[in-house]
């Protein structure tokens, strides 16, 4: 029988991130995927994954500069630092909302990128992924950009930002 998560960032955002728990619940998921939850604390997260039901099925690695246009920093030279720390960080919230597994996000390629480059990046920090979550019981997973996808309008964080400027 197949197993579906609602992704909190793409589904359910007309409202604030941690109600959309109890939407998911009330649609009749039990699990969701939260890409992007270091907005809000661990245990904020796991209460709402409790009250409602819910296992979370996935994660991602921090994104970077998401207004920048990153979507990742996996395979980001000179941001192998901070892709550590994010590995680090994902380390601690799977563990406290008992998530399987963290998406390891690679990143755009910036115009006039260095691709060589950027693909030893991201091995070398694919390997580090996988051997630090591995040794956590966490499966690192890749996932397939669509390059024709782009932002999704009220995705979670200007949802989280348009709240905040109303306060």
């Amino acid at each position: 029988m197949p197993k579906f998560a609602a992704n909190l960032h793409y589904l359910f955002n007309e409202y604030p991130f941690l109600d959309r728990f109890a939407a998911a619940a009330d649609a009749g998921f039990r699990g969701v995927e939260a890409q992007v939850p270091y907005r809000w604390s661990a245990t904020d997260v796991a209460k709402r994954l409790e009250a409602n039901g819910l296992e979370m099925a996935l994660i991602d690695t921090e994104q970077g500069n998401w207004d920048a246009g990153e979507r990742g920093l996996a395979a980001l030279p000179g941001r192998e630092a901070e892709f550590r720390d994010a590995v680090s960080q994902a380390v601690e919230y799977a563990g406290a909302l008992r998530c399987p597994c963290v998406h390891v996000i690679a990143g755009t390629v910036p115009e006039n990128a260095d691709r060589d480059r950027m693909k030893k990046t991201y091995f070398s920090n694919l390997a580090h992924a996988a051997e630090t979550l591995g040794s956590h019981g966490i499966a690192a997973v890749i996932e397939p950009i669509n390059p024709h996808m782009g932002i999704v309008a009220n995705g979670e964080l200007s949802r989280r930002m348009a709240c905040e400027t109303s306060i």
